[in-house]
């Protein structure tokens, strides 16, 4: 009896105030982690209670690669605590487009730099042994060294932070991301699978870490892989709402499904998030840019090519308007000024739409400056021009595109693509398609066949790019249409189903696929491919049903 009254008394007036001085001692973001629009994240640290939310919310950004909004909250955070040495680790973080194969290394080193001048100084700074690790890790990402090596580097690192705090979510989560990030020619499948056996747990056991879905929904974004990402898409647009990228992300997964419908939703709502924001600042709505060329791609599938014409437009009126670019990054991604996106969603356009004649095929951009938006604008003309037996304007836009290509080498130099980059090839697959064309209107359909057949072999050996593919007019569609008019269907179906592999439920390849079917006589075949079709044409423009 004596001991279970001491008990309490024990506890009042001794254990509680112990547990509560060790509770005062724990970090804020170790016991109440970000419960925000941009996702839920938890990482204790020795920074001011007052730089906290600040901090925090830069960090579901980073997750997100709202890059601008990211800094701008360490940024914050580091106002509010100046000797914060994480916050402006996550400033130097934010630009660090791993993916997206982006880097700034001056504007990182000076956000690191403003905390202290070296790297053995900036640790001094670190409160925590974990703190200094981060800062260890960021100054391998943006030390001495080619960018590559630095990478994988900069992997290794986080893989002994990995093992070094197991438990951690923040650590699992950018050492996955840091795998993703390694292969330096594009997608590895088993680097993608080792970074997706790192976020699965962190997924199920954290399920509002925008982190853990964004980076499995990439590591399985391709059509082999994409089931196993349905669960991270479905969740990752209800993790951060008024996140712009992770409403589009979901659309990886979809789009190496060919789940239309999906996609459409999916970049419908990242430009209204994105449209929102510019309103609140007075700016006008973005009709340009990679959420816009996925929507466009979109509905070029479900044959709305109407819709599809209407958002190419208005990103072509943005671009006659400005000529400043949509990010100030380099000249081969499209997606990274108007002119780009313009050049792109034209090219698909054409060659899903089949408006070889129109208005939009006539259009003059011109090609300029070698870039992959002056290439793709030759490439547009040169297909359209064979397309509609326009020999003479083919062989003009082919020398362009050759020209263009010649430019191109120093610009991917400039851009630090390795010489086995598989965006390399692109120009040269483009060219090779034209002259098949032409071989074809000679008569020399033979001699055509075995050209594509060499390019199709060639363009399947390279990494899958998710998304609009970087070639837009896929290699294998384009040797199925050649074996139609060759009256070969049997080898047509074949090559339609070899880009189908690659481009699941691509409209005009499963098109090319019905009629083959019919043309070799499989009417059950041909029966499922124009059920598929059906149901992907319910919301087609009534001309094209």
């Amino acid at each position: 009896m004596r001991t279970r009254l001491l008990l309490p008394l024990l506890f009042t007036n001794l254990l509680l105030p112990l547990l509560f001085t060790h509770l005062l001692l724990i970090p804020a973001a170790a016991r109440v982690p970000a419960q925000s629009s941009v996702g839920e994240v938890s990482f204790p640290n020795s920074g001011a209670a007052a730089a906290q939310a600040d901090f925090l919310n830069g960090l579901a950004l980073l997750h997100n690669f709202e890059y601008d909004d990211a800094a701008r909250a360490f940024r914050k955070a580091q106002e509010k605590d100046p000797d914060f040495a994480l916050a402006y680790w996550g400033e130097a973080m934010t630009h660090n487009h791993t993916l997206w194969e982006e880097q700034d290394l001056a504007a990182a080193r000076g956000a690191l730099g403003r905390l202290a001048p070296t790297p053995a100084a900036r640790i001094a700074k670190a409160k925590t042994e974990r703190e200094k690790d981060y800062l260890r890790a960021v100054d391998i990402l943006f030390g001495e060294g080619a960018k590559h090596e630095r990478d994988v580097r900069y992997a290794d690192f986080m893989a002994s932070l990995h093992e070094k705090y197991p438990g951690d979510p923040e650590t699992t989560c950018f050492c996955a991301l840091a795998l993703l990030g390694s292969p330096e020619n594009g997608r590895d499948i088993p680097t993608y699978m080792r970074a997706a056996a790192l976020l699965e747990d962190i997924f199920y056991a954290h399920p509002n870490h925008p982190g853990a879905a964004h980076y499995l929904i990439h590591s399985f974004d391709d059509p082999v892989h994409a089931p196993l990402g349905l669960p991270a898409a479905r969740a990752y647009s209800r993790i951060a709402p008024d996140a712009a990228h992770a409403q589009h992300m979901t659309s990886h997964i979809f789009f190496a499904l060919g789940m239309w419908d999906d996609v459409v939703r999916a970049n419908e709502r990242a430009i209204a998030v994105v449209n929102r924001k510019r309103t609140a600042a007075g700016k006008p709505p973005q009709v340009c840019g990679h959420y816009n060329i996925w929507l466009q791609y979109a509905c070029l599938q479900q044959g709305r090519f109407v819709d599809a014409r209407r958002l190419l437009s208005a990103c072509r009126e943005q671009a006659t308007k400005t000529d400043s670019s949509l990010h100030a990054h380099g000249a081969v991604d499209l997606d990274t000024t108007s002119a780009g996106s313009v050049a792109q969603m034209r090219a698909q356009y054409l060659i899903v739409s089949k408006d070889w004649k129109g208005e939009v095929a006539g259009w003059d951009p011109g090609t300029g400056t070698p870039s992959f938006a002056s290439l793709q604008n030759a490439y547009a003309a040169a297909i359209a021009a064979a397309r509609r037996n326009d020999a003479n304007a083919a062989r003009n836009s082919l020398q362009e595109l050759e020209a263009v290509a010649a430019g191109l080498g120093p610009v991917f130099d400039a851009e630090g693509y390795s010489a086995a980059h598989p965006m390399r090839a692109v120009p040269g697959i483009e060219a090779a398609q034209v002259r098949a064309l032409l071989l074809a209107q000679d008569g020399k359909n033979a001699e055509a066949a075995a050209l594509l057949e060499g390019i199709s072999k060639e363009e399947f050996s390279l990494p899958y790019a998710f998304g609009p593919p970087d070639i837009a007019l896929p290699s294998p569609e384009l040797l199925g249409e050649l074996y139609l008019a060759m009256d070969r269907p049997a080898e047509a179906r074949k090559a339609f189903e070899t880009s189908l592999a690659r481009q699941p439920l691509r409209l005009p390849s499963l098109q090319g696929l019905a009629r083959a079917a019919r043309l070799a006589g499989d009417r059950a075949a041909a029966e499922r491919t124009e059920a598929t079709l059906r149901r992907i044409l319910r919301h087609a423009d009534k001309q094209e049903k």
